[in-house]
């Protein structure tokens, strides 16, 4: 059905994809809540579009001990949330040809942003999304690298894989009981795209390698087609992503779908639990 939601939060919503798409939803009349950690930029996304079809809350989102009080703070304040598109993430190169220039707290600031956020982001709005009447969503997004790593950012690579694991269980188990079976599991998997996720990174600066991918503006316009569509898609596709990785995962995905359906025979994650 054509995209249900009505009041979105959307993290990472100051630059790049998050912001795009925040822009095509308010254009779609979808009120949205912007997270991020740049106020100015939050700031100025309210004075373009106006205070009464987007809101700004600041919030550093790798900060995981602080998300369970800052998510009953947003749904005390936008009661009606009924969708989170967890989008905020950041990418580092690591090349253990040069050890001692392998920085692990970057690695863990790295994994914590781009996979144990949304984790705990999700534990935190799932008590509120059950209680959503109508439709209510979960938007998660990785990457084509969580499919086929690339060897100059392992680390990214292995975030996003989890991620990309991480939505197809979460799909699973919500779908398995009466009470979660209203909230979708979607996952948006770009391919590379002209963002600040390269821009910001010295050494790919340096080789004049930043400004490469899709562009921005027109990976927004066919990711937002493919969100509104009439087809109810787990995973969101771009037609060049389709092409090179489309039917890459199909014999793992009906090897999971056969597992979980004996574990569901067997009781596990079953409406009766």
């Amino acid at each position: 059905m054509p995209f249900p939601y009505k009041n979105v939060l959307i993290t990472g919503a100051t630059s790049g994809i998050g912001k795009a798409l925040a822009e095509r939803m308010v254009d779609a009349g979808v009120f949205v809540i912007a997270v991020g950690r740049r106020q100015d930029r939050l700031d100025d996304l309210v004075a373009k579009h106006g205070s009464d079809k987007i809101a700004a809350e600041a919030f550093d989102v790798s900060n995981i001990e602080a998300i369970p009080e800052w998510a009953d703070k947003i749904t005390s304040k936008y009661p009606k949330l009924d969708s989170i598109i967890l989008n905020a993430g950041f990418q580092r190169t690591i090349d253990f040809t040069n050890p001692k220039s392998v920085s692990v707290d970057l690695a863990k600031a790295e994994l914590q942003t781009n996979y144990l956020s949304p984790l705990a982001t999700v534990a935190a709005f799932l008590p509120h999304l059950t209680s959503v009447s109508g439709p209510a969503s979960i938007y998660l997004v990785s990457s084509g690298l969580s499919i086929a790593p690339i060897a100059r950012c392992p680390n990214y690579c292995a975030s996003k894989a989890a991620l990309h694991s991480l939505a197809w269980t979460l799909r699973d188990q919500l779908s398995s009981k009466q009470e979660t079976k209203h909230i979708r599991v979607v996952e948006i998997m770009p391919p590379a795209v002209q963002t600040e996720l390269h821009t910001q990174q010295p050494d790919l600066v340096a080789a004049g390698d930043a400004k490469f991918g899709v562009p921005l503006e027109a990976f927004a316009d066919e990711t937002w087609g493919l969100m509104r569509g009439d087809e109810e898609l787990e995973e969101i596709m771009i037609a060049q992503m389709k092409e090179n990785f489309g039917s890459v995962e199909d014999e793992k995905r009906k090897i999971f779908n056969d597992m979980s359906m004996r574990m569901k025979r067997n009781g596990k994650f079953s409406e009766k639990d």
